[in-house]
């Protein structure tokens, strides 16, 4: 399962183009209780390039 996420991982690093520095399981399986059908929650810092980001001034 881990191959799996890595290549998720990648994959939005190239469809967002944003550099991953961080990725953390969260939720019921980082606990220790995941069900049979628990999803993957992940939660991610990143750098992004500045022509992402939005200033609302």
């Amino acid at each position: 399962m881990n191959e799996k996420i890595n290549q998720y991982l990648d994959e939005i690093e190239k469809e967002k183009e944003v550099k991953i520095l961080l990725a953390c399981e969260t939720g019921s399986r980082a606990w220790g209780f995941p069900l049979l059908d628990s999803d993957f929650d992940i939660r991610i810092i990143y750098i992004c390039k500045k022509r992402l980001v939005f200033v609302p001034f």
